[in-house]
């Protein structure tokens, strides 16, 4: 896969530093990202992919927080998405505009592109996955179709793709492939959503963490206008530092 769009400096409204960029799909649409890249290639470099409805913008705050324990980051538009925190998603307008699917289940080829351009462009070390809500579903599946990953971690998973031509155990059945340190987390009440799936997962190094609270649905767990989500940062945090050696 080959970089055709160059890349642009930007501010995020945090005024951290980021990089927009562009590369293809496997059907060729373009995907829109920001990189977030304050080190050398060579550290540790974690994929963020959004929620139901959402975009890239899902990562505005939690990438800063991602570099500062060391981390490299691409926050990524998947075509199964809208706006959030005032940005929009351009894979998703690009798929409309070009009169393509954007159920969840189409977006798994956009993971998958963004693994390979992410390998071939940013990550010469540790690469990790994260997903919230249903792309959370996907990297799980993600993680037990290939080997090219070093890391998971999944909020909110559950089957969501049901009704979009795949089984009951779509996402459990890959899942049981699955070789690397995987972390999985939710809103407390969501347990029952995920726990087949956790249960399938064969790697002695995976790990889970539910909220004495509440909680919140996906990755926006993370967001620091939640009273809980120190919490949950602090079990991400124990998770990578155990696996990546921070």
């Amino acid at each position: 896969m080959k970089l055709f769009i160059a890349f642009v400096f930007l501010l995020n409204p945090l005024q951290a530093e980021f990089l927009m960029t562009e590369f293809p799909s496997k059907d060729q649409i373009i995907i829109t990202a920001d990189v977030y890249m304050p080190y050398e290639e060579t550290a540790p470099f974690i994929l963020l992919f959004h929620q139901a409805g959402w975009s890239r913008g899902e990562y505005r705050e939690s990438a800063l927080t991602f570099n500062a324990m060391g981390f490299n980051c691409m926050a990524v538009d998947l075509r199964s998405g809208s706006a959030i925190n005032g940005v929009k998603n351009e894979t998703h307008k690009q798929a409309s505009k070009d009169g393509l699917s954007t159920k969840y289940v189409d977006a798994y080829q956009d993971i998958e592109a963004s693994v390979e351009f992410a390998r071939e462009s940013f990550a010469k070390g540790k690469l990790i996955i994260l997903g919230s809500s249903y792309s959370s579903a996907l990297v799980l599946k993600y993680a037990g179709d290939h080997q090219d990953v070093d890391g998971v971690l999944s909020f909110s998973p559950g089957e969501y793709f049901t009704g979009q031509g795949k089984s009951k155990t779509w996402i459990t059945d890959a899942a049981a492939k699955i070789k690397v340190p995987v972390f999985i987390t939710s809103a407390k009440k969501e347990k029952e959503s995920w726990w087949g799936i956790y249960q399938a997962i064969p790697s002695e190094q995976k790990t889970y963490f539910l909220p004495e609270t509440s909680g919140n649905h996906g990755s926006r767990a993370l967001w620091e206008k939640f009273d809980d989500s120190p919490y949950y940062w602090a079990a991400v945090e124990a998770f990578l530092e155990m696996n990546f050696q921070l």
